[in-house]
């Protein structure tokens, strides 16, 4: 148990560390930075609800739904963080990127509860 809850502080660690980062680009084209980044949103959101989800029981409703429920928030204070890091701007599409990574997870975990 405290293992899990473990894992999802460690992630948001993660989360908050390259959002507190001035400049994440790439040096690809910008059409390739813009994918690489989108998809990190989306990956690192979709990792952080599994998480949750692991931490708050795995089988029941409430889990999934919870699990969503910290990762869009946490998605907002996130994107309020950049506001204050220089170099970065915060982004409403961002939340969107990442609320997309939290729902496409909960598909998959949905079918793995137990009914």
């Amino acid at each position: 148990f405290m293992k899990n809850w473990l894992l999802v502080f460690l992630w948001l660690g993660v989360i908050f560390f390259f959002s507190h980062q001035p400049d994440l680009k790439s040096g690809l084209p910008n059409i390739w930075d813009f994918i690489l980044r989108k998809s990190a949103h989306f990956l690192e959101y979709a990792v952080l609800t599994w998480l949750f989800f692991r931490a708050l029981g795995q089988n029941s409703r409430w889990a999934l739904i919870g699990a969503i429920v910290f990762s869009v928030l946490y998605a907002f204070s996130d994107e309020w963080h950049q506001s204050f890091v220089p170099g970065r701007q915060s982004s409403l599409k961002d939340v969107g990127v990442d609320s997309f990574g939290a729902l496409f997870i909960t598909w998959f975990l949905r079918k793995r509860m137990v009914k």
